[in-house]
């Protein structure tokens, strides 16, 4: 088991948390909570080895969707494809709420 931690300088704050996902073999679930701070990133994997893959998956979400948040993530295996899958999918119930 391996825990994570990266920040982002990021500018568009959501409004409200949000939960999608479930911690499953080769799933995750992923929790945002508003901030108004710097975005922070807290990963929990259970494949360890992997953090410069989970960096690069995170800049690209970032580069592309600057949020700004608090960020859980509870991995059990997932691939990169899943892992921006899920980070996706909580954006869509953020533009859901609105």
């Amino acid at each position: 088991m391996e825990k994570l931690h990266f920040n982002f300088d990021t500018t568009d704050a959501i409004a409200k948390p949000v939960h999608v996902g479930v911690v499953a073999s080769g799933d995750l679930e992923v929790i945002f909570r508003p901030t108004d701070k710097k975005t922070e990133v807290n990963i929990v994997t259970g494949s360890d080895g992997f953090k410069e893959v989970w960096a690069n998956v995170l800049k690209r979400f970032f580069d592309r969707y600057p949020i700004q948040a608090n960020i859980e993530i509870n991995d059990f295996g997932s691939t990169p494809g899943v892992v921006n899958l899920r980070l996706t999918q909580a954006l869509e119930e953020l533009k859901d709420e609105k």
